[in-house]
Formats: structure tokens, C-alpha cells, sequence
């Protein structure tokens, strides 16, 4: 963190950190899924983001707006199910909210995840309690908001998001799912954790790390 602000080089960090627990974790998210959903999310979110990597490459864009504009079509184009258009929606309204500029202030970063969270909204149609990723996404962008709101850094304010996006995920155990493939399975799809939700929580457990 430098002046209270995130650079693009956090940034890059912070996709490559989301990367690597895709590619980590990619089994356990497969397995989620295949109790609620079609058994794809790990790799479908492995695949993208490795395609996410190669995309911006070693000499990535030095603007917010077109580096997420590339994460975000990528991700749209390579990953199939879902998690591609809605993930990719997220890094698209991100990028254009942030606009171009080389670094953004907890203001800022706040705006664009709001926006991000926006555009899951606007495509998935989910709300709170409908065990999506939503349910994680929500209340990690609200406590972001409340963290800045009450004179945080960026640091500890992610880090705030990164935990509610956990207390999210793990609340989604007990629901019935009401969005997506899950939700045919009815009140069968209780007890199990949402693999959407748990993929979002190592999102801003990556962006956490990435600025800490």
C-alpha cells in the first residue's frame, strides 16, 4: 500500500493471488459443485483465470480501466457456465468505474467494487439468501464501505471485506437455493456450501493479501 492507495502493480498482484487459489483450490471447488451445481466451477475458474494471466502478460496495461477491460472479456470468452459472464461482468463495471488511472484511493476502490457488485446484480438477478455468490460478494462490499466510512486504510479495510466475504460464504450452508443450477435441486440443496460464494471469498481474500 503506498499513500493509501492501490497501485496497478496491486492490482496485477491481486488477479495473479486470485489465480493461484483458483488453481489451488480448483478440486475443492469442483467437488462444491458437484453436490449442488454441474461439477465445473474449479475448472471453469482455473481455466479463465490462467487465461486471465496469459492475457495481460508480463507487460500488463498501465490503465485500471483497460487492464480489468482485458480480465473481464477474458474471462466472459474462455470460461463457460455462469461463472464466466458473471465474474467477467464484475471485472468489466470495476475497470470502467475506476476509469483510466494508474492507482486508486480507498474512495475509489470502494466505487469500483461497488460497481463490480452492480453488475453481478444486473446479470444474475440474485439477492441475499438465494445461496449464490452474491451472498458472499454483498456483504464483503458492505464492510469495505463501513470500514473506509469509519477512517480505515485500505488495508485493514480490505481485510474487513476478506472476513465478511467468509462469514457470507459460510452462511450460505443452511439455504435453499433459489438462483441457478442448485436451485432444481430444492430444499436438497441445503447443507451444502455455495461454490460461487466460496470462489468470491478467495477473491477478496486475494485482494486482501495483495495490498496487505
Amino acid at each position: 500500500m503506498a499513500g493509501g492507495t492501490v497501485t496497478i502493480d496491486q492490482l496485477v498482484h491481486w488477479l495473479s493471488r486470485f489465480d493461484a487459489l483458483m488453481a489451488e483450490n480448483r478440486s475443492y471447488l469442483t467437488e462444491l459443485d458437484s453436490a449442488i451445481g454441474d461439477a465445473d466451477h474449479g475448472s471453469n475458474m482455473a481455466r479463465g483465470m490462467t487465461a486471465v494471466m496469459e492475457k495481460i502478460g508480463a507487460t500488463p496495461s498501465t490503465a485500471v480501466d483497460e487492464l480489468f477491460k482485458q480480465v473481464g472479456m477474458t474471462l466472459v470468452t474462455s470460461v463457460g457456465g455462469a461463472s464466466g459472464p458473471l465474474y467477467g461482468t464484475f471485472f468489466l463495471r470495476f475497470g470502467s468505474t475506476a476509469g483510466p488511472v494508474a492507482e486508486l484511493d480507498a474512495g475509489a476502490l470502494a466505487a469500483s467494487l461497488r460497481a463490480g457488485l452492480g453488475g453481478i446484480l444486473a446479470r444474475g438477478k440474485a439477492e441475499l439468501g438465494d445461496k449464490t455468490m452474491f451472498d458472499a460478494m454483498s456483504p464483503a462490499v458492505d464492510a469495505l464501505d463501513a470500514e473506509i466510512a469509519a477512517g480505515a486504510d485500505i488495508a485493514t479495510a480490505t481485510a474487513g471485506a476478506a472476513a465478511a466475504a467468509v462469514a457470507g460464504r459460510d452462511a450460505t450452508v443452511p439455504l435453499v437455493a433459489r438462483k441457478g443450477r442448485a436451485s432444481y435441486l430444492g430444499d436438497r440443496s441445503a447443507g451444502h456450501l455455495d461454490p460461487g460464494a466460496t470462489s468470491t471469498a478467495f477473491l477478496f481474500q486475494a485482494l486482501a493479501e495483495a495490498v496487505a
